[in-house]
């Protein structure tokens, strides 16, 4: 190889001829030079330099054998992925069989005086049971053969549950298990509301005979719909706590099947092996108690068919908090904590064992007889010196007062809550005898049911005697009954014979004087008032003596705001929201960003959020719209089922469109870095300058600081928390604006401005989404 003369190696062979590149190889060097063809392996020289035209070199070279591995490897890789392919082809062909058919249960089940004619909505009920059972893996869809009316309004509902076996087996006993389950639950149920469902009826078999082709109601004939001759079972009756596990409940009596689906004591104790893991494992201070009350749930006699009393709502969470991950998978599905009962008094579910107990154990003895109810059960403030054996607790401070003074026509407790109520809806008089409350405050406001008073603690209803024969004195005695309760309208006044018996009465002495007064009757028609109400009142502090800002502290009591709630995720407190209605809550987009999927869950009725109280309702979050307003970050979250209005739990009011709102007493909530206690912040509006200094302002947005700054610095406030405004014309408060972001506590003196998002500019969108709101 000779050099030119421009510096360039001649790139020629003997004959002048350049070798094909073909059989070549570029190597490039960082330096040196090559004498005969052969490469210097040592070390560059000092003179070296970069890679250049110089460096490059070809040369007939044959493979290494480092080279001729690898592509063997390479080879030998790409051979076995085809052979791998063929033989996935041949086994999904030749191997595999065929799917397994669909398993169908022919059902049948019989709704007593219903009005629902529409076969849709049975088949969307029945398919959300099973799609949320531990079967729902394996469910399919629900097919409605028939309704069968019957001369005494009640329908014989025929149908199909369709079900694929290819995870794993159903068998009948699982899928009547089920919906037995929901049917003995019905007065809690989510998917039976409005229905009553007799459990004798429910015969669910499964059908031998696959059908070909869909069947619709027009091409099923009633009369030939053949069911099983299978007798239903027989009513739930109460049995003595047999599993020795079990034995130190502080009750003696169980039913089957449990709500596990357990159907006799074998069934319990093959699975005893897992549960005692459970409790030794500790994962749960209160594991036995709970767990036994699962597998044997206490039971009561009834008249008809005996009834279990299951864990309470709140309870079942703390456990699945300690415990749940602990569950076997079939469990798990079972145990879902929303289809437990909520506490709305001492017969509705069993509350956690020793309240009192545990909050010392987690040094909260201060809190033991405060006056603000902290456990379920009102055990922190019964078993005080000021409260008597016997006595009901006033609700609100530390007051109790013998059952026998309520609704006497004195004032007993400080809060005058003895002498509200005595005039309310409900569904009979036996049902409140039989669900007692502990506290002169409502559970719950129901829109529909009979006029029942409360006199000394007697119990009776309302006769339409002579003197309320007119519809007009009917109507004004129903209106002043749905305004005592805070609905605004009477859907409708029905007189019924009383079928109840050993009832007292009072009819109404003048139905047309300013204050209604009541007489004792005999009724001898036995004729009684039914009355329907509806359109709930809003912003509205019924359980406040004094309505508006009298009265109102720093710290919060109870239903001082009861439209507010506290989002949590995973049982960590994370946003505030506010109520708007019974479904739908209010908060900020800038709660979720940022958020792994997970359970949401909106707690109302509580003022500490370490504590429970009476009045607590939980409710998990199944969905989420944003605003389409630009520049807001508001957002509507909708609840699983609605809330019960009560005291304590009901909705604020939104703005008035066109009217400019009265801001002269405005206010936000937030918590106590220390003791977790809702407090309320006094604001006062600012101009927009003041808050463009500190972060970025829309025209969605509102500015105000704290009025009292001293006393800013006792609470740190959430995202999603409200600014509430009162209406000093009709003492009733208004949601202004929700806090973007999270906002902590500032030094005396500071003035620092808070910025809200406007709800004005929403309202149209809100209102589309939920319904009209006044």
């Amino acid at each position: 190889m000779v050099a030119s003369p421009n510096g360039m190696m001649d790139h020629s062979g003997k004959n002048g001829k350049r070798k094909g590149s073909w059989d070549s190889k570029m190597s490039s060097y960082n330096g040196g030079s090559s004498y005969g063809g052969r490469r210097n392996r040592g070390r560059p020289g000092p003179g070296s330099t970069m890679s250049c035209d110089s460096d490059i070199r070809f040369t007939r070279r044959n493979l290494s054998s480092g080279c001729k591995c690898g592509c063997a490897l390479l080879a030998a890789f790409f051979v076995f992925l085809i052979i791998s392919g063929v033989c996935v082809y041949l086994g999904s062909v030749y191997l595999t069989t065929d799917p397994l058919p669909e398993k169908i249960f022919r059902g049948m089940m019989r709704a007593q005086s219903t009005s629902i004619t529409d076969p849709i909505e049975y088949k969307e009920r029945i398919n959300l049971i099973y799609r949320r059972s531990e079967l729902s893996a394996s469910f399919l869809i629900t097919e409605i053969l028939a309704l069968d009316r019957q001369e005494n309004d009640d329908t014989m509902v025929h149908f199909n549950l369709h079900f694929d076996e290819t995870y794993y087996d159903v068998f009948t006993r699982d899928v009547r298990a089920i919906m037995m389950r929901e049917i003995r639950l019905q007065e809690g149920s989510r998917y039976l509301a409005n229905l009553t469902i007799d459990p004798n009826s429910l015969d669910i078999q499964e059908s031998e005979d696959i059908l070909s082709s869909p069947v619709t109601l027009s091409s099923i004939n009633v009369a030939t719909v053949t069911v099983s001759s299978t007798p239903p079972p027989p009513p739930r009756k109460c049995s003595k706590v047999q599993l020795k596990m079990c034995q130190n409940l502080p009750y003696n009596i169980t039913s089957y099947p449990n709500v596990l689906g357990h159907m006799s004591l074998k069934d319990v104790e093959d699975d005893m092996i897992a549960f005692r893991e459970l409790i030794d494992s500790e994962c749960y201070r209160l594991a036995y108690d709970f767990v036994c009350q699962l597998l044997q749930p206490s039971c009561v006699t009834k008249k008809e068919e005996d009834e279990l009393i299951l864990p309470c709502r709140s309870y079942c969470r703390e456990f699945w908090a300690g415990c749940g991950g602990r569950l076997p998978e079939r469990f798990r599905k079972l145990l879902d904590c929303n289809r437990f009962p909520e506490y709305i008094g001492p017969s509705s579910c069993r509350s956690k064992k020793d309240c009192v107990e545990s909050m010392k154990s987690n040094a909260l003895s201060n809190r033991i007889c405060d006056g603000i109810p902290d456990c379920e059960d009102l055990s922190d403030e019964m078993s005080c010196t000021y409260c008597a054996p016997g006595y009901i607790h006033c609700g609100l401070g530390r007051s109790c007062l013998p059952p026998s003074k309520r609704c006497d026509g004195f004032r007993d407790c400080p809060n005058g809550s003895d002498e509200k109520a005595c005039l309310v809806i409900a569904p009979n008089v036996s049902y409140l005898i039989e669900h007692p409350t502990i506290s002169p405050h409502q559970a719950q406001y129901y829109s529909e049911g009979y006029v029942v008073f409360n006199e000394e603690g007697s119990l009776g209803k309302l006769c339409v005697g002579s003197q309320n024969d007119s519809e007009t004195s009917i109507k004004t005695v129903a209106s002043s009954m749905c305004n005592s309760l805070s609905f605004k309208e009477v859907d409708f006044v029905k007189i019924k014979r009383d079928e109840e018996a050993n009832m007292h009465y009072v009819e109404v002495e003048d139905p047309l004087a300013p204050e209604i007064s009541f007489l004792k009757s005999s009724c001898v028609d036995k004729k009684v008032m039914y009355v329907g109400c509806s359109n709930f009142d809003c912003g509205k502090q019924s359980a406040r003596e004094v309505t508006g800002i009298d009265g109102l502290g720093k710290n919060s009591e109870y239903g001082d705001w009861p439209w507010h709630a506290i989002l949590s995720k995973e049982d960590s407190h994370v946003c505030d929201a506010t109520l708007i209605s019974p479904e739908w809550l209010i908060t900020t987009a800038s709660c979720f960003q940022g958020q792994p999927k997970a359970e949401w869950l909106a707690r109302l009725g509580v003022v500490r959020v370490s504590s429970t109280s009476p009045w607590l309702q939980e409710r998990r979050i199944v969905g989420m719209v944003k605003s389409p307003v630009e520049g807001s970050t508001i957002v509507l979250i909708k609840m699983e089922e609605p809330v019960r209005m009560s005291d304590f739990v009901r909705p604020i009011c939104l703005p008035k469109m066109k009217a400019n709102a009265n801001v002269s007493y405005c206010n936000t909530l937030g918590w106590t870095r220390n003791r977790d206690q809702l407090q309320r912040v006094h604001l006062r509006m600012m101009t927009m300058k003041k808050c463009e200094n500190i972060s970025i302002a829309t025209v969605n947005s509102l500015c105000t600081e704290a009025l009292h700054q001293q006393d800013d610095c006792n609470e740190e406030e959430f995202a999603g928390s409200p600014i509430a405004c009162l209406d000093p014309f009709e003492s009733r408060w208004s949601l202004m604006g929700v806090s973007n972001w999270r906002i902590a506590c500032t030094k005396a003196g500071l003035g620092r401005p808070r910025m809200y998002d406007k709800i004005t500019s929403n309202i149209e969108w809100i209102k589309k989404m939920i319904g009209a709101i006044d």
